[in-house]
């Protein structure tokens, strides 16, 4: 019986969660060979492949994410089990990894993450912050769990959950004639020079398909700088050097201070919302469901069709 095999289910689950037996192995402390013996003898019990190359690691068939929600649930009820008899709770171990955009990464992670780590100490966090585009790529490539982003792409293998709403906002610093009004028309900001996050951004993104949903283009637009940061950008529209469409997240302490002015673009749809989005065709590790549970995403981690 299936539910003999315990250290062959915890090594199928460990293959699983990290695409490779190589990292299961030094993850159980074994050696590859005899984690490839677990899994064939998985395979001979069953009848059936459970794993696929992809690469230079392995990624589930069909049959293999049916059998990792089944294996899940075994070795939970395990271990519930020998808690219970011990009287002793063991707590959520493991290591999560995440990528984030800049706006969830500066001003949405760092609380998540206080509330995860408070309630999960003895799992293991490494985050990066980047741009949507390099996120998605780290995601679909295996290189993290999960990203956190502004936008949505269209590969088939990502799945993506909203999280959060943001706003879009013209801000204009506080010198400027526009710092005394609330809205301008998208005739008058095509109009003015205006700074920019660079390709890849997904509040350049929400700018250019705002753009689009209005009858305009990004080459409408009079550009006269590219940033990578939202910092910058906020520097250099406090100098006069443009204009800018920023998170309203990323604008809270300028609004206060009434360094800079933030106004509405008549016609111009600016709202978005923020994507927890991970990789259709690789289990999500303990950890990271744990996550995502805390963010209120509701999963469905089913094997792309």
């Amino acid at each position: 019986m299936i539910t003999d095999q315990l250290p062959h289910l915890e090594t199928f689950c460990k293959a699983a969660e990290a695409s490779s037996f190589t990292a299961a192995a030094h993850a159980l402390g074994l050696t590859q060979a005899a984690v490839s013996q677990r899994i064939q003898a998985l395979e001979k019990n069953l009848r059936t492949p459970l794993f696929q190359r992809e690469g230079g690691g392995v990624l589930l068939t069909d049959a293999g994410h049916r059998l990792y929600h089944f294996a899940q649930r075994i070795l939970a009820l395990h271990d519930e089990a020998r808690q219970e008899v011990s009287g002793r709770k063991v707590p959520a171990t493991g290591e999560l990894t995440l990528a984030a955009s800049s706006i969830p990464g500066e001003h949405l992670l760092p609380e998540a993450l206080s509330s995860f780590r408070q309630r999960h100490p003895h799992i293991q966090v490494k985050a990066t912050v980047t741009d949507s585009q390099e996120v998605l790529q780290q995601v679909e490539r295996g290189h993290t769990q999960l990203g956190l982003v502004g936008r949505k792409d269209d590969q088939p293998h990502l799945e993506f959950h909203a999280f959060a709403c943001d706003t879009m906002a013209l801000i204009v610093p506080a010198t400027h004639p526009w710092a005394k009004r609330t809205r301008v028309s998208v005739k008058q900001l095509c109009a003015q020079p205006l700074i920019v996050r660079e390709e890849g951004s997904g509040s350049r993104f929400c700018l250019e398909q705002a753009l689009a949903a209005a009858g305009k283009s990004a080459q409408d637009l009079h550009v006269v700088l590219e940033l990578g940061s939202n910092e910058a950008i906020k520097d250099a529209v406090q100098r006069g050097l443009g204009l800018s469409v920023l998170s309203t997240y990323a604008l809270k302490n300028e609004l206060e201070n009434g360094k800079l002015h933030a106004l509405q673009v008549t016609g111009l749809a600016l709202g978005r919302e923020i994507y927890a989005v991970w990789d259709r065709r690789r289990v999500l590790p303990i950890p990271a469901q744990l996550f995502l549970d805390q963010l209120g995403v509701c999963q469905e981690r089913r094997p792309a069709s």
